[in-house]
């Protein structure tokens, strides 16, 4: 059994991980797992478990050590059961705050070239040469409605990033107090009501069982016409079959996604081949900045779970960040 495991991760590296763990003389290990199996033989007995994209089930939860603390590379969580860890004792962490900007400024390179059809235009110049209009109307930013689902740290610091643009900024938050948004700007709307009208929706809610399939074929139906879905939050916001259907029959003019349902992106997707798509590969978060960050915090983390003091970012309930690993 290994105290400090890293089961999966996109770094290249866990120098600062296995930095904690020799400073208090534990054992560690680092591996690149993706299904359950596979965490659950590396993740047993672990006194602190990284985690980046590996399914961390209650069987997985059950195998560590008693008191044991997760904690998950980036914002999300929904890859670790919560509810499982809560019965069992155990606290989750997350890193809310290593990269919000880095999402950001990807979050709308997107939402820029995806309005601009910056991709369609360099694929038209590659096989031939076509006139702007061919590829039909663009709007001005100035007369463009952005809706952001979600204003978080990353919402509000895409709307940050809008407003030199001119574009007007529209958002759905039920958690958030419409005046404050209006103080940054910002029209707050229903989503039925943003989603008739924005031009362009860009999410950034949470994943959880309530959002799932958040845009989807109903959701879809009361979009305006030839609007635009970003999405750098988490894959399971869409029906991907749905926004396929819709992106197939003009309905919706275009996506851009670096999240999917599974992932990597199944060769079976139905939203592969479609010109009318721009994917990145779930990197919105990656930049060096934000990558030092996520380490460096999650390393932190880990030293307060190993030397007994309190956890700076537990989602789990507050007296299980109280019954993490004790001292030395």
């Amino acid at each position: 059994m290994t105290d400090v495991v890293v089961t999966d991760q996109a770094f290249g590296g866990v120098e600062r991980e296995r930095a904690v763990a020799e400073r208090h003389g534990r054992s560690f290990a680092a591996h690149q797992v993706r299904t359950e199996e596979e965490a659950l033989a590396v993740a047993a007995g672990a006194r602190v478990l990284f985690v980046n994209f590996a399914p961390i089930t209650r069987r997985v939860l059950d195998s560590l050590a008693p008191g044991a603390v997760v904690i998950r590379y980036g914002i999300g969580y929904d890859n670790v059961d919560v509810a499982a860890a809560r019965d069992l004792g155990i606290a989750v962490c997350n890193v809310p705050d290593y990269g919000a900007d880095t999402v950001a400024d990807h979050t709308v390179a997107l939402l820029l070239a995806t309005l601009r059809k910056i991709v369609a235009y360099n694929d038209s110049i590659r096989h031939g040469w076509i006139a702007p209009a061919d590829l039909g109307s663009i709007r001005g930013f100035a007369e463009t409605t952005v809706g952001l689902i979600g204003t978080g740290r990353i919402g509000r610091a895409v709307a940050e990033r809008l407003r030199p643009f001119g574009f007007r900024v529209v958002a759905h938050d039920p958690f958030v107090d419409p005046a404050t948004l209006r103080s940054a700007g910002i029209t707050p709307m229903t989503l039925p009501a943003l989603l008739a009208d924005a031009d362009a929706v860009s999410l950034h809610a949470p994943m959880t069982a309530a959002n799932r399939h958040l845009i989807g074929h109903k959701s879809l139906a009361g979009a305006r016409p030839g609007t635009v879905i970003v999405n750098t939050s988490r894959g399971p916001l869409i029906d991907e079959h749905a926004l396929a259907a819709a992106l197939r029959d003009g309905s919706v003019g275009a996506a851009a996604l670096d999240v999917f349902e599974d992932e990597p992106l199944p060769e079976t997707s139905p939203l592969r081949g479609l010109p009318n798509v721009i994917f990145t590969p779930h990197a919105a978060f990656y930049s060096d900045v934000s990558l030092a960050n996520l380490q460096r915090l999650a390393a932190e983390e880990a030293e307060r779970a190993l030397t007994g003091q309190p956890l700076r970012c537990v989602v789990n309930p507050a007296e299980l960040a109280r019954n993490a690993l004790g001292g030395e």
